[in-house]
């Protein structure tokens, strides 16, 4: 019987890194306002364009960070900083490929056009 509740409390201890139901709803709730707010801004257009775009582009992005912390509990501790150093080396890889492209199409496309 004590093997069991010691297995019991070394599971308990080994999951607890992995959310509780207390964090995925947290999450879920997170995840829900921050697409409501954008969804809401656009279908109703109260705003200018432009501040729309960059309201929705910052919800974006918090609710990335959302999803990583409360779905894929990546976070600044020890055990996770390979993961942590993964996904930033692969969204600044992202980013690069994503940026350039852009640049080198708008560039190609101004560089047509004054021709």
């Amino acid at each position: 019987m004590a093997n069991a509740a010691h297995s019991h409390t070394g599971h308990d201890c080994h999951d607890a890194g992995h959310g509780s139901v207390k964090s995925y709803a947290i999450g879920f709730i997170l995840s829900v306002i921050l697409t409501v707010i954008p969804f809401g801004l656009v279908m109703y257009p109260s705003l200018p364009k432009d501040v729309t775009l960059w309201i929705v582009l910052a919800f974006a992005v918090i609710q990335v960070l959302v999803h990583l912390v409360y779905f894929l509990h990546l976070d600044r501790s020890l055990a996770q900083r390979n993961n942590v150093i993964a996904f930033v080396f692969a969204a600044l890889v992202i980013v690069l490929l994503v940026g350039l492209s852009l640049w080198i199409m708008f560039s190609i496309h101004s560089n047509m056009m004054a021709h």
